[in-house]
């Protein structure tokens, strides 16, 4: 299904707007849209995680959507590793695929299709 549709679905269920509260689809659809490459859903599903004591499931999520470019993501893995949480050379890694995903995002096309207003 649509990424964004799924994760748009994920916070009606959260939240409990327009339909009644339930996490079973909430986590269902959050966890779409994440593997979908969400980078939010991502970040949202490793806010869930941590706050069930499952960090090292969290700080998967958190990898993936850094390096699909999310930056709160990264700020949370820099806090990780002012903690001791992430060592320097796991944040290193995540730093250079943040940093490769940012550019990718800055390519000549895009740039065009910026000034073109598409």
């Amino acid at each position: 299904g649509d990424v964004e549709a799924h994760y748009k679905l994920s916070i009606l269920y959260q939240e409990g707007h327009v339909v009644e509260k339930d996490k079973g689809k909430y986590l269902h659809h959050m966890e779409q849209a994440a593997i979908g490459g969400h980078p939010f859903a991502r970040f949202s599903l490793a806010c869930s995680e941590g706050g069930n004591g499952r960090h090292d499931r969290g700080v998967k999520h958190l990898t993936i959507a850094a390096n699909l470019g999310h930056d709160q993501s990264l700020e949370k893995l820099k806090h990780l590793l002012d903690i001791g949480l992430l060592s320097k050379e796991d944040f290193a890694a995540v730093l250079r695929g943040h940093q490769a995903a940012i550019d990718a995002m800055k390519s000549p096309q895009r740039k065009a299709a910026e000034i073109a207003g598409v």
